[in-house]
């Protein structure tokens, strides 16, 4: 077999994987619309459930996982990003460098459930913050920690030197240097991890079951410390706990498009951030 035969023997197996995972998210995007988009309604959207969450909406549930995603958001990217601030452009020792790579690596592959484990014992125990909305944000702050680092550094490193150089011959402070000018240049892949962190968040059940997430609450959550309703949990629970399973099948397949609709509309305001940042920042 010559050079070229193999060429396009390996490009068609490219496009044949390529091919494969684009059909199966077709297939998943088709299977939950067609079931969930009859459930889709105004009072599917803005009411709290009842009868046994067998009629009403999932309005609390959804406040609830916007609640989760602004405390992760809170918690999760100031210290993600200036931690690989300071791992790029502050720490020297190579040495702890690759350890810190490695450890960070490493917890982004933890299973979910072990971080429940750990939030139940050091938010909800031992800071004593309870089985709140809080101590089930900062759960999954530290479970997207990770990502958010890592994607963050692979961004900053990927800006080229003379940035740095350019800067720094005008009279630019290291700080200055690196917040008027590397971080806007890194943006777009900052936004990017950032925004997969709270997709994985937005859709994790395991943390907050152990951590804050209620069965069924009528109502909206008054404060940090109070229980609440997410999405995920209530697709779970409505999957698994119903007394009816086939008079709730609408409400799982509306839920589950809500939140798939959710994160979907996270990425297109990542998409829409990105694509201004690059037009603004070329190098």
């Amino acid at each position: 077999m010559n050079r070229k035969t193999k060429e396009k023997v390996y490009f068609l197996l490219f496009r044949g994987c390529g091919a494969t995972v684009v059909l199966a998210l077709l297939i998943m995007l088709a299977y939950i619309v067609s079931g969930g988009i009859g459930a889709i309604s105004i009072s599917f959207l803005t009411d709290a459930p009842r009868n046994g969450m067998l009629e009403g909406g999932i309005f609390p549930a959804i406040v609830g996982t916007l609640y989760l995603m602004a405390i992760v958001l809170a918690f999760a990217v100031p210290i993600g990003v200036l931690s690989a601030v300071y791992l790029v452009e502050y720490e020297t020792n190579s040495m702890f460098k690759k350890i810190w790579r490695v450890a960070v690596h490493n917890l982004a592959g933890v299973p979910s459930i072990v971080y429940g484990l750990l939030g139940l014992g050091l938010f909800v125990t031992v800071l004593n913050l309870g089985f709140s909305l809080l101590s089930a944000g900062l759960t999954l702050g530290l479970l997207v920690l990770p990502m958010v680092i890592a994607a963050s550094r692979e961004a900053i490193q990927a800006v080229p030197y003379s940035v740095r150089e350019a800067s720094l011959a005008l009279g630019a402070t290291k700080w200055q240097t690196v917040r008027h000018h590397v971080l806007p240049y890194a943006m777009p892949g900052v936004l990017t991890g950032i925004i997969l962190s709270l997709s994985r968040a937005a859709g994790e059940t395991a943390p907050i079951l152990l951590t804050g997430v209620a069965f069924y609450m009528p109502g909206l959550p008054d404060s940090l410390s109070s229980p609440f309703m997410a999405l995920p949990n209530h697709l779970f629970t409505m999957a698994t706990q119903s007394a009816n399973l086939e008079a709730s099948r609408p409400i799982q397949y509306g839920t589950a498009l809500v939140l798939l609709m959710l994160i979907i509309g996270m990425n297109l305001i990542a998409i829409v951030l990105r694509k201004r940042y690059r037009e603004k920042y070329r190098w």
